[in-house]
């Protein structure tokens, strides 16, 4: 029995693994000075964030780290940490892409893209005459 247990062990964590392309889940918020983009991408932590501004193009993504425990062995590994984030985003003229800004805490990316300041509504004075 215990053969038989460590081939299926043997078995799964040789299998071959392609890399699986995730969408992450994304909530975009607007007011007047920016618009803010939340993106949800568990188990990536900054150091594996990539942002990439080409023309009015924003790509997102996020390569998630292997778990490791120190001083333990894998022994099965059924869990695929072969996965990485990723999601294209046209921009509008309104954005000023020279200040945008980005953190990433927890698996949640959170991109400050602030409004030029002509774009900023105003309201506009109507006079008499």
């Amino acid at each position: 029995m215990q053969n038989e247990i460590q081939k299926d062990v043997e078995n799964k964590m040789t299998a071959h693994r392609e890399t699986v392309v995730l969408k992450p889940q994304v909530d975009i918020i607007e007011d007047e000075a920016q618009v803010l983009l939340i993106a949800d991408m568990p188990g990536v932590n900054e150091k594996n964030v990539d942002i990439d501004l080409q023309g009015n193009n924003l790509t997102i993504r996020g390569q998630r780290e292997p778990a490791s425990c120190e001083g333990f062995t894998l022994k099965c590994a059924e869990y695929q940490p072969d996965y990485r984030y990723e999601r294209q985003f046209t921009l509008g003229e309104t954005i000023d892409v020279e200040h945008i800004g980005a953190t990433m805490k927890d698996g949640v990316l959170k991109l400050s893209l602030p409004k030029v300041k002509e774009a900023a509504p105003r309201r506009i004075e109507v006079k008499l005459g």
